[in-house]
């Protein structure tokens, strides 16, 4: 940010007397209420911070960290004192006091927009720094900033600045600024999510082109079979241990058959059934791996196509997060897949597997949604016994059509408790007392 900018989006805050709320809802993220004014999304990125307003920033998780606690203890209800860009540089200080039980505290909000060392600083009365978004040693930076230390003061310097010209009012220049950057943020975040899901899906598209031909595996099984059949009706022309021997079939003609090394023909047949009953079940387990990796690969298909048609970078950070748990080899968990919004966890199947899973596993007091009268994925809010937001029930409709649903258009999608659901036959389900939603795959 400019320096000049700061000082004019200061100057339009100075109105506010309080501030309501403050939390992060990203890894660098801040978002503050101001009294009862739109909320102000401060983005501390290293390279590119900014503020900006936004009606719908889609928050994954809720952050308990020291510095979020304390972040809200000292600064939530905390009536403004002072308010001021610093001389030289492109520092912005709030300074509050926060009434506890116990005594009043003044504390200060230090936030830096200074290029790779962005940072947002809580210091006490006498700049001692009480947290901080960002721990920063000296070998990083000619500055620590070290819980429990004085911090130290940056001389001011002079800024090389482009001048900074407002054309509007600050809270159209606000919405603006993430209008502006929205476009290329999406795309590059777009193409790096996409890139790595494509990756996945080329593994499991290798691993099913590694499979066994099925079929092959078949046609073994029923060729053992049917040699076997003919050993033991020529029981009396073969003798123990014999290699090779030509038969005749029931049709007449002339087989060549190559039998394993038995005492007796009677065990040459019974090793020529086994065989045959392994090269079955070696088909049948081949063709179980190969739809488990299909539903696989379809899901992540589909997961591009969500990816395509989101409209912020928020939302596809949602959909593919940065870090995602390892999942134990034949956990169930891997039959759905877990989105976190505000805190809550979304749980969505990936195939019937998955939907009876989440069936099993749901708490009475979850909530459970599917497509109205339409076969689909089962998705499972786990509310913790709280009431859910309006914006994770409609986050997690959309998910139920969007990973259920091919063509465009509008679908209604039923949501209750998962004590008012009641399974047969698998994933099939009777249910009563839900309410309905209307989504629209774009």
């Amino acid at each position: 940010m400019k320096h000049s900018e700061l000082i004019c989006i200061n100057d339009y805050l100075k109105q506010y007397r309080k501030i309501s709320s403050i939390y992060r809802v990203d890894d660098s993220v801040l978002r503050i209420i101001f009294e009862a004014g739109e909320p102000l999304f401060i983005d501390l990125g290293r390279g590119d911070s900014y503020m900006f307003f936004k009606e719908d920033f889609k928050q994954a998780k809720r952050y308990s960290a020291p510095f979020d606690v304390l972040l809200s203890k000292r600064f939530a209800n905390a009536k403004i004192e002072s308010m001021a860009v610093e001389e030289g540089n492109r520092i912005w200080r709030i300074g509050v006091l926060a009434s506890s039980s116990y005594k009043a505290m003044r504390t200060t909000l230090q936030l830096e927009f200074t290029g790779r060392n962005t940072n947002a600083i809580i210091l006490d009365e006498n700049e001692i720094v009480l947290e901080a978004l960002r721990h920063i040693d000296t070998s990083v930076s000619f500055r620590s900033v070290k819980v429990g230390e004085v911090l130290e003061i940056l001389p001011p310097k002079e800024l090389k600045e482009k001048p900074f010209i407002l054309d509007e009012g600050i809270e159209a220049y606000l919405k603006a600024s993430y209008e502006k950057r929205l476009h290329v943020k999406l795309e590059e975040i777009k193409k790096q999510k996409i890139a790595q899901v494509v990756k996945k899906i080329t593994k499991l598209t290798q691993a099913i082109e590694a499979l066994e031909n099925e079929e092959e595996l078949y046609a073994q099984s029923d060729m053992a079979n049917h040699h076997g059949t003919l050993v033991l009706a020529h029981l009396h022309t073969i003798k123990g241990y014999q290699e090779t021997v030509m038969l005749h079939d029931f049709e007449g003609n002339e087989v060549t058959i190559c039998l394993p090394q038995a005492q007796t023909p009677q065990m040459a047949a019974n090793l020529l059934f086994k065989k045959s009953k392994k090269l079955r079940q070696k088909a049948l387990s081949v063709h179980r791996q190969k739809e488990n990796l299909e539903e696989k690969r379809l899901f992540l298909e589909r997961m591009v196509d969500v990816i395509n048609a989101a409209h912020d970078p928020e939302e596809i950070q949602i959909l593919v997060p940065k870090q995602r748990k390892s999942k134990q080899k034949g956990d169930e968990s891997s039959y759905y897949e877990t989105f976190l919004l505000e805190g809550y966890r979304i749980l969505l199947g990936k195939n019937e597997k998955g939907n009876i899973a989440l069936l099993q596993e749901a708490k009475k007091s979850d909530i459970w949604l599917h497509v109205k009268d339409m076969p689909s994925s089962h998705v499972i809010i786990c509310t913790e016994k709280q009431n859910v937001p309006e914006s994770v029930l409609i986050f997690a409709a959309k998910l139920c059509v969007e990973f259920s649903m091919a063509q465009k258009g509008g679908y209604l999608v039923d949501y209750t408790k998962r004590k008012n659901v009641k399974p047969f036959d698998g994933a099939n389900v009777a249910y009563e007392e839900y309410q309905t939603l209307k989504i629209y795959k774009e």
